[in-house]
C-alpha cells in the first residue's frame, strides 16, 4: 500500500475519548494508553502560557487553577454551545476539533491516512460536525468517517476470526443504571452479485436494574446475587431461539465480578470476551476497510442507509463491469462523487438501478444528443453524482475536453433519479 500511515479509530462519549490505531507499515492495531492499562482520555481542552492542552494536562491544570479548562467537550459539542473565556467567545465545535488536533500529535511521525469517530448515537448533524472536527484538525473529509456503536461493533467483529461471527454475535453493555444487549446478523437479501453479503448489528433488548446499586461503588455479595439473577434471564431471553456464535462484554458495569452465574450462561457453547476498548478498535477497523476496500467483507446495512445502488457499464482493465458510482450502504448526503471516463462512440447510456428490498433493477437511459463528435476514446466526461435528498439523486454528465486536442465545450446534461428511499424496507431484510 503506497504513502502508509496511521488509520486511527476515536471513540467518543460523554465519559471520555479512547483512541485506537492502525499502523499499515507494522499491520499492527493497538490501543493508545493514558496509563497503565488505561485507555480512557479525559475530554478536556485548555489554554495556559500561550500553549494548548489536552486530557490529562489540561485535568491536572484545573486541578492546580493554571490557565482555563474547558471539560465535557462532547455535550456540549453536541449542543452547539459557546463558551465566554476571558472575553473571548469559543465554540465548542471548534474546541473539539482543536482536541482532536492536538491528539493526532501523537501519531506526527508517520502520515494519518484516515480517520474515524464513533460515538453512542449518531445522525446527520452529527456525522457533519465530526468530520468538519477532522477537517479542522488537518485530514481531508474524504478521509474521514463517523458512525454510531452499533457499525463500530459490526467492524470490529468483521475482522475477527470468520467462526466468531458465522452465525449471530452479541454484545452485551452495562452502565451503573441498565444492561443493553445488540446482536450482530447477516441480513437475507434476493442480491446475489458476486456472492456480496450484508450484515448489521440491531438492538434486542434492554433492562433497567436497580439491582447493579449494589455492585457499585464497594461490592455488595449478597445483594450483587440478585443483580447476577436478573442478569441469567435476560441473557436467557436475548438467547432464545438465537444461533449465537460469540459473545463480547463492554462497558464500566461490568468491571466488578458480579454475574458468576450470567457467566456459565455466557459461555455455554460460544466463546465470550470482555474489554472496553472495542469500540475504538471497531472504528479503526472500518477506516481499514475504507481505506483497502478490502473485497471479502460484508456491507454494514442499517435504517439510515442508501437500499440501492446505481450502476454504470465500465470498461475496468480491460473488462466489462456494471460499475456502482452509488453503492449500497453509504449515506445519501455524504455521496458527492466525480469520475474522469472516456467515452465510447454510443449516443446515449443505460443506468441500472438495482434494490437490495426487492432483488430487482431498473434501467434509466441518458441521451447524448447534441454531444460532439469525436474518435471513439477521445470524448472524456466528467460524471458526477449528488443528491438533492435520500430519494433524490442528481446524475451529470459534461464534456471535459481532451488535453490539447480538443478544449471542453459547454455540453452538458443531467439525469434525475428517483429511488425508494428507506420505507422501512430495510426492517424487511432481516
Amino acid at each position: 500500500m503506497e504513502n502508509c500511515g496511521y488509520i486511527i479509530g476515536y471513540d467518543l462519549n460523554e465519559n471520555g475519548c479512547q483512541i485506537s490505531y492502525y499502523d499499515e507499515e507494522k499491520h499492527e492495531l493497538k490501543t493508545l494508553e493514558v496509563a497503565a492499562d488505561n485507555y480512557q482520555i479525559p475530554m478536556m481542552v485548555g489554554h495556559y502560557k500561550e500553549a494548548w492542552m489536552f486530557g490529562r494536562e489540561a485535568q491536572r491544570a484545573a486541578m492546580m487553577e493554571k490557565g482555563w479548562v474547558v471539560s465535557d467537550l462532547y455535550r456540549k459539542a453536541q449542543r452547539k454551545e459557546q463558551i465566554e473565556i476571558e472575553g473571548t467567545v469559543y465554540e465548542a465545535r471548534w474546541l473539539l476539533g482543536k482536541f482532536i488536533e492536538l491528539t493526532l500529535q501523537t501519531f506526527r511521525k508517520k502520515e494519518v491516512s484516515f480517520v474515524s469517530f464513533t460515538v453512542p448515537w449518531i445522525d446527520q448533524d452529527i456525522r457533519i460536525f465530526l468530520r468538519e472536527a477532522g477537517a479542522q484538525a488537518g485530514i481531508d473529509k474524504s478521509r474521514v468517517y463517523a458512525m454510531d456503536y452499533r457499525e463500530s461493533f459490526c467492524y470490529y467483529m468483521l475482522y475477527q476470526p470468520k467462526e466468531l461471527w458465522q452465525y449471530e454475535s452479541a454484545l452485551f453493555y452495562c452502565d451503573r443504571e441498565k444492561i443493553e444487549a445488540y446482536m450482530l446478523k447477516q441480513l437475507n437479501t434476493d442480491y446475489r452479485r458476486e456472492k456480496e453479503s450484508f450484515v448489521s448489528v440491531e438492538k434486542v433488548a434492554e433492562a433497567q436494574m436497580e439491582e447493579l446499586r449494589a455492585v457499585y461503588p464497594v461490592l455488595n455479595v449478597d445483594k450483587a446475587r440478585n443483580a447476577d439473577e436478573r442478569f441469567r434471564h435476560f441473557i436467557q431471553g436475548v438467547f432464545n431461539k438465537k444461533h449465537v456464535s460469540s459473545v463480547y462484554l463492554t462497558g464500566e458495569g461490568f468491571e466488578n465480578n458480579w454475574y458468576p452465574n450470567s457467566q456459565k450462561v455466557l459461555c455455554n457453547g460460544r466463546r465470550a470476551f470482555i474489554g472496553n476498548n472495542l469500540y475504538s478498535k471497531g472504528a479503526c477497523y472500518c477506516g481499514l476497510k475504507k481505506r483497502s476496500e478490502t473485497p471479502d467483507v460484508p456491507t454494514y446495512l442499517d435504517e439510515t442507509k442508501l437500499m440501492e445502488q446505481i450502476c454504470l457499464k465500465m470498461r475496468i482493465h480491460g473488462v466489462d463491469v456494471w460499475y456502482p458510482i452509488v453503492e449500497f450502504g453509504t449515506h445519501w448526503y455524504e455521496d458527492t462523487r466525480e469520475w474522469e471516463v472516456l467515452l465510447e462512440n454510443t449516443e446515449d447510456i443505460e443506468i441500472h438501478i438495482e434494490s437490495l428490498a426487492t432483488g430487482q433493477w431498473n434501467v434509466e437511459t441518458v441521451s447524448f444528443a447534441g454531444m460532439p463528435k469525436r474518435k471513439e476514446y477521445s470524448l472524456k466526461l466528467i460524471v458526477r453524482t449528488e443528491f438533492d435528498d435520500e430519494r433524490t439523486c442528481r446524475l451529470s454528465f459534461r464534456d471535459a475536453g481532451f488535453g490539447d486536442f480538443f478544449p471542453a465545450t459547454d455540453f452538458r446534461v443531467e439525469k434525475i433519479i428517483h429511488l425508494g428511499g428507506t420505507n422501512g424496507q430495510f426492517n424487511s431484510l432481516s
